[in-house]
């Protein structure tokens, strides 16, 4: 009778299936991603980083609104996140432009695989601590969108990647660098999305939407172009004189504290969210 009352009382061990279900989706579209550019099907992989991009997004939230977050899944999205967005864009630009290049091309994907790892160590060791209004360094699904961007539109227009891969290897280089630097890159996460908004601001919204399905491919890449130049911006505004530790350095460097103006409202960020957003 003991064993028994203690056996119901005990906590229950197993795994939520909605949120990591919807990880593993993302971590099969990462994978399919890579084995699509094996078999030369460039423009499948470029559409199967972004699909992994929404499936990255979703599984967080799912998370939180169903009271379904676990270090397990925490655990596991970081898994699935270098993958989807370290290893497969990287894998992805090396079939496309890299492979003709000898030990720079490979040496350039390999660039890219080590600085999401770093970024996303980095991350999950400063979750508790970082500004939530701003990344620190650019977050890997925007670096992995410029990659898959970059593919998709050069393969919608037949451009053959060996013949600019030079500037495919240089833009990868970039992608990976900005990933690890102290560069300061809005996160959104102080926007009031329930917050009434005008028509009007409707209207804009369903016209964007209109504009990216009409050109997908050129205008994800601009959007994510613009947005990792968006960094090095900002981060030069919001510093009195820039230095080598506005840039790059440890964690302890990239306190920006000093050098902001002071706010009038104080930005609370949930610490409870176990979900890693690299």
């Amino acid at each position: 009778m003991t064993d028994s009352k203690n056996n119901d009382t005990s906590p229950r061990k197993g795994i939520y299936l909605l949120p990591n279900l919807l990880t593993t989706a993302g971590l099969f579209a990462g994978f399919f991603a890579i084995v699509s550019s094996m078999n030369g099907r460039f423009e499948a992989a470029a559409v199967a980083i972004f699909i992994a991009m929404i499936f990255d997004g979703l599984d967080g939230r799912v998370a939180r609104l169903t009271n379904t977050q676990s270090e397990f899944g925490a655990q596991y999205d970081s898994m699935s996140d270098m993958l989807s967005f370290g290893v497969a864009p990287a894998l992805v630009a090396y079939n496309w432009g890299l492979a003709d290049l000898g030990k720079f091309g490979w040496l350039a994907a390999f660039i890219f695989v080590a600085c999401a790892a770093l970024r996303l160590a980095r991350f999950n060791a400063n979750l508790s601590v970082t500004d939530g209004r701003f990344f620190q360094g650019l977050a890997s699904p925007a670096a992995a969108a410029i990659i898959a961007g970059m593919v998709w539109t050069g393969s919608i227009y037949q451009v053959d990647g060996d013949n600019i891969g030079y500037l495919v290897g240089v833009l990868t280089i970039v992608a990976g660098l900005l990933m690890v630097s102290n560069f300061r890159y809005h996160s959104f996460k102080d926007v009031n999305w329930r917050d009434r908004v005008s028509f009007l601001a409707i209207l804009c919204v369903v016209l964007v939407f209109v504009v990216i399905a009409a050109r997908p491919a050129e205008m994800l890449f601009g959007i994510f172009f613009i947005y990792a130049c968006s960094g090095p911006v900002t981060t030069i505004r919001s510093v009195r004189k820039l230095k080598l530790e506005h840039v790059v350095g440890d964690t302890n460097d990239a306190d920006f504290a000093d050098d902001l103006p002071e706010q009038d409202e104080t930005v609370t960020v949930d610490t409870t969210d176990t979900k890693p957003r690299p």
